[in-house]
């Protein structure tokens, strides 16, 4: 049962949130959600039990404060918006979603994509230009995208990536003929207005290697630099491994460590060296620190890829906070072994 107290996660104190506001307006709510954060809130309000008055209570009071915080009413709601999307996401997730609320772009076709399974998504544009997969996978969010990049062939997968790495904007004719084609398989409505994207770059296909399978990412990354070594240089650099946790001061990692479910913490630290381990240890109370330490010489041996899959997931969190600026990291940059 996720732990439901003062230390909870922000996913969990935002599922008692929504369990507390009913059906009615927990879906509302939920419609202006994407897929991921969708799946991630109902996870959590599945997992949810025993959850007393008092931290319900907690809960409603932080929201209550946060939203005196916050609320601009009559103080420029568009700017409003954009500082609220941009501290909740980063610069450069909340960048396509701002475009998309403030400048009135519909993009319901590539959006459609976002809510498939990603063998599905591979399904409907294997047959496509490099290109236009490229484009398609800068615009969907990078683990989805490492996802779909598992279902291709080897050769396409580095063919992709480099394209995705040289992508410098998208002119809106070419996105609204491309949303055009996929929204006609979908919902058959017109877009308009559709602003010149800035999906792409060496930063998304760094991401989205991020995001793959570890040895899948080796030999893909590995293909790349033997193609074009400046260009597969560029990309490792905006990549980061676990051990660059490192490099995250104590407060960070305090913060990270509230994230995190305890039982990807363990998975992840019996591939980590012992400096790692130390670093979480000491981040950690002493009541809290002693039973992670007994779990791990308690813990018997565990599949290398379960490691790497709960490693993965703590990036992941790493990455979503150091885009909303809450904690720093560095890229793996030589570090990439």
């Amino acid at each position: 049962m996720p732990e439901t107290g003062t230390h909870s996660s922000a996913t969990e104190r935002a599922a008692i949130l929504l369990l507390t506001l009913g059906e009615q307006y927990a879906s509302e709510v939920l419609k202006h959600m994407g897929p991921k954060e969708v799946q991630k809130l109902g996870a959590a309000m599945a997992g949810l039990n025993n959850v007393s008055k008092d931290n319900v209570g907690g809960v409603l009071a932080e929201f209550c404060e946060a939203v005196d915080n916050q609320t601009a009413l009559g103080v420029g709601s568009e700017e409003y918006i954009r500082n609220v999307l941009v501290k909740a996401l980063g610069e450069d997730k909340a960048g396509g979603i701002i475009d998309r609320i403030l400048m009135g772009s519909n993009s319901k076709g590539l959006e459609a994509l976002k809510w498939m399974e990603p063998r599905a998504v591979a399904e409907i544009i294997r047959l496509e230009h490099p290109q236009i997969i490229a484009i398609v996978l800068a615009y969907l969010d990078s683990d989805q995208s490492a996802a779909v990049l598992a279902f291709m062939p080897e050769k396409v997968r580095m063919d992709v990536l480099m394209r995705i790495a040289a992508l410098d904007g998208i002119q809106p004719s070419a996105l609204n003929e491309l949303n055009e084609i996929m929204e006609k398989q979908f919902s058959g409505d017109n877009t308009s207005n559709i602003k010149s994207s800035t999906v792409g770059g060496v930063k998304t296909a760094a991401n989205i290697l991020n995001n793959m399978d570890s040895s899948m990412e080796e030999a893909v990354l590995t293909k790349i630099k033997e193609a074009d070594a400046d260009l597969g240089q560029k990309i490792q650099d905006q990549m980061f491994v676990f051990e660059n946790l490192l490099n995250v001061d104590d407060r960070g990692i305090q913060a990270l460590l509230r994230e995190v479910s305890s039982e990807n913490l363990l998975l992840a630290l019996k591939g980590a060296d012992e400096a790692m381990r130390e670093k979480i240890f000491k981040n950690m109370s002493k009541r809290a620190s002693e039973m992670l330490r007994d779990d791990l010489e308690a813990k018997g041996p565990v599949r290398l890829s379960e490691v790497e899959a709960a490693q993965k997931e703590i990036l992941a969190v790493a990455r979503r906070m150091a885009d909303s600026g809450e904690i720093a990291i560095g890229g793996k940059g030589e570090e990439y072994v």
